[in-house]
């Protein structure tokens, strides 16, 4: 019966190893070439060559005037600033979110490569999240214009 038992305690000690084993390796060195960062332009650049082609996500705004759309190749091309004053250049294939828009805030998903230009594979924007209930009368077309104008259309 002490057998049974003292096998049971050593398979216990042998997967708390591994538990533990396992854990170390994801807390050392596997998670940190599975983590995508967020960033604002002005980080980013000031990680200089450590930047370059690692999976990020960039925060900011579209720079107003710099956005250049060609719908027939889907082909976007953009500024995102920060209030630091940096700016970053964001090359995407493929359409863009219908609210898209100069000024918008977006967090765009990819690599940042050695000319200077931020590759997208993802392109999310980011919205104001008050709602604001309908008063007795509000006309819905006259609601839609005032989200559209607010969002820096």
């Amino acid at each position: 019966m002490s057998t049974a038992r003292g096998r049971r305690r050593s398979a216990l000690a042998v997967a708390a190893v591994i538990l533990l084993g396992a854990f170390g390796f994801l807390l050392y060195g596997g998670i940190d070439s599975n983590v995508v960062f967020f960033l604002t332009p002005q980080e980013l650049l000031e990680r200089g060559t450590a930047a370059y082609d690692v999976p990020v996500r960039l925060g900011g705004q579209v720079q107003p005037g710099s956005v250049k759309w060609d719908p027939e190749k889907l082909d976007l091309r953009f500024v995102v600033t920060d209030t630091g004053g940096e700016a970053v250049t964001v090359h995407s294939t493929g359409a863009p979110p219908q609210m898209f828009r100069d000024g918008m805030g977006v967090v765009v998903e990819g690599r940042y490569h050695r000319d200077g230009v931020f590759q997208s594979t993802g392109l999310m924007v980011k919205h104001s999240n008050e709602y604001r209930k309908p008063e007795h009368g509000d006309r819905p077309q006259e609601m839609y214009k005032s989200l559209t104008k607010g969002a820096g259309s």
